[in-house]
């Protein structure tokens, strides 16, 4: 594979309020024949993270045709899994044609610096987006103590399947406690009950890894490709591929993404939360840079062979 870079599409740049810097891991949605929607995390002024979306051309995705006047939903009450914020992994069209928000939810520890679990909105016949419960549908348990968060998830043969990172270590890095976790998987039947633990699909192999961002899966050509994010000791997140026949089994080909910092500017320092899908014929794929997305998302195109 040789992916293209694109550019820099969108910064919030002190946009609102709420979306004072930052558009933090690009979720596309194609909304219809000529717009993708973007869903992005956008942080206000102390950091805590709302979710909005931009819709971008298809035929020039520099070009912004609108963006939320609000957040599609707002952080969780005072002492919720997500009073500090909320993170939009994945949209899943249930056979309803209802939408399912699935998002990560920040919460600040104590002891631990914060936890992270999955959370679950819908949309109602109106379309309005509402949480399905004040508590996270991936919620903690005795062997994924700390995270289950990062959630992507698809509906395929009646059936919900979902990606996402989980883990209950923690890792001291140049003084600092960073988080250990791995990706792994689950299926469910309604899309809201899942089970207490998943199976792993990608571990940590390497020295210099202590963790995984967001999962993207697509099916291409026959292949389940997982598109994902390794946390780097020492240099933030940088980009890992993964391919599988049955979505379940994975060999991880990190060789193969080919696209890593730029020498200087808004992805310099950091790669992550890769997310791929087809726009007019060409694999695109969108991605944040330095800060975990602090200096906004770019894109690039995956070279015809």
């Amino acid at each position: 594979m040789n992916w293209i870079k694109k550019g820099l599409i969108f910064n919030a740049d002190n946009l609102t309020n709420w979306a004072f810097e930052g558009a933090m891991i690009p979720t596309p949605f194609e909304l219809n024949e000529s717009t993708i929607r973007i869903f992005l995390t956008f942080l206000d002024k102390n950091g805590i993270g709302r979710a909005g979306y931009i819709d971008l051309s298809k035929d020039n995705l520099y070009e912004i045709k609108g963006f939320s006047k609000k957040p599609i939903f707002d952080i969780g009450q005072d002492g919720t899994f997500d009073e500090n914020g909320s993170l939009t992994c994945s949209i899943v069209k249930s056979p309803s044609n209802e939408l399912y928000f699935y998002y990560a939810g920040f919460e600040l520890g104590t002891k631990i610096r914060y936890r992270l679990l999955t959370g679950l909105a819908i949309t109602d016949h109106e379309l309005n987006l509402k949480r399905k419960y004040e508590v996270p549908v991936l919620d903690r348990t005795s062997k994924e103590l700390f995270f289950r968060g990062g959630p992507f998830c698809i509906f395929e043969d009646n059936i919900y399947k979902m990606w996402y990172v989980a883990g209950s270590d923690w890792m001291e890095i140049d003084g600092k406690k960073m988080p250990v976790y791995e990706i792994k998987y689950i299926e469910s039947i309604d899309g809201i009950n899942w089970p207490e633990e998943g199976s792993v699909c990608i571990k940590i192999e390497k020295d210099n890894e202590h963790g995984f961002g967001r999962p993207y899966v697509i099916k291409h050509k026959g292949t389940y490709k997982m598109f994902y994010s390794i946390r780097v000791k020492h240099l933030g997140y940088r980009l890992g591929y993964a391919e599988s026949y049955n979505g379940l089994d994975w060999v991880r080909m990190d060789e193969k993404i080919n696209l890593d910092v730029s020498k200087d500017g808004w992805d310099s320092e950091m790669v992550a939360y890769s997310a791929v899908i087809e726009i007019n014929g060409k694999l695109v794929m969108f991605y944040n840079g330095n800060g975990f997305g602090k200096t906004g998302f770019g894109y690039a195109e995956l070279e015809a062979d």
